[in-house]
């Protein structure tokens, strides 16, 4: 009993830590931030950023890293559940364990490594297939974020549905049902919480990634809605103005920034933990 005890303390007191440190996380950004919101100048929360002309809206910025990551999103979702979907049927079991394999393997291999590959592969390929601008574009970028976010999509989607296949495929073969049929008629509609929490993973993951968007979106700061034209998304527009300013107006642009990366970001936590309650609580009551 002891021992559970102690366990359960530091268990708690690692929560508490944790939940002071987001909590001064977000204190600093809101400290740094707030006054940039508020100041009497040009709204940060405009659409223009040119800082020599004392103009830094991030909003270009806000609706690139939006357009990059539904984008993204739009090409992995049908991907992951095909994929996933592949991988249930019985007939393609040692292939799909192969595609499993790859698909953790993919979980592993460093950001900087597809970067640097879109750039020499599918930079010039754009640019020679399209004539149209360098190649550095929202389509690049959102191509490659695509296979960033995959992996994690499909992860999640398997985690819920394998064991819902499993414990449903003889009651579907006894009712006449094919692998194909048992999938597309039970068990992807029965899924529609966890393709919602994948999908939301991957925004969020999308979102939030860094060196994609500086490597390959052409880092121009501007709306469009051509996807073969250059963007610039927060996380890149934060490493760039990090990297070149210090002090200065646009310095201080980089606080509200991160503050809404952060609110997104949790915002989507959030959601997804709202997803995976509401999916516990269904299962309670049906084991009822």
């Amino acid at each position: 009993m002891k021992a559970t005890i102690t366990t359960e303390r530091v268990l708690l007191m690692l929560a508490i830590t944790v939940a002071v440190l987001m909590s001064m996380l977000f204190g600093f950004l809101g400290f740094f931030a707030l006054p940039v919101f508020f100041s009497a100048g040009d709204s940060v929360l405009s659409l223009s950023w040119h800082p020599e002309q004392g103009q830094y809206g991030i909003l270009p910025m806000v609706l690139g890293s939006g357009m990059v990551a539904i984008l993204a999103l739009i090409l992995a979702f049908p991907i992951a559940i095909g994929i996933t979907s592949f991988c249930l049927l019985e007939r393609y079991k040692t292939v799909s364990v192969w595609v499993r394999r790859i698909v953790r393997l993919m979980t592993g291999i460093p950001t900087v490594v597809y970067g640097l590959a879109a750039v020499f592969l599918l930079v010039p390929l754009l640019r020679e297939t399209f004539r149209y601008g360098s190649g550095y574009c929202l389509l690049a970028t959102a191509a490659i974020v695509t296979l960033l976010i995959l992996p994690v999509m499909i992860l999640m989607l398997e985690s819920h549905c394998r064991p819902m296949a499993e414990q449903l495929r003889l009651n579907a073969t006894a009712l006449g049902f094919t692998d194909i049929q048992t999938i597309l008629f039970i068990i992807l509609p029965n899924s529609t919480k966890a393709m919602a929490a994948a999908a939301l993973l991957g925004f969020s993951r999308a979102i939030g990634d860094t060196l994609l968007p500086l490597m390959l979106a052409g880092n121009a700061p501007q709306l469009t809605g051509n996807v073969l034209d250059s963007i610039r998304t927060l996380t890149a527009h934060i490493g760039l103005v990090l990297a070149t300013e210090n002090g200065s107006s646009a310095y201080n642009s980089l606080f509200a920034a991160g503050l809404l990366l952060l609110l997104i970001s949790t915002a989507v936590t959030a959601l997804i933990r709202r997803l995976e309650l509401s999916h516990s609580r269904t299962i309670t009551k049906e084991q009822r």
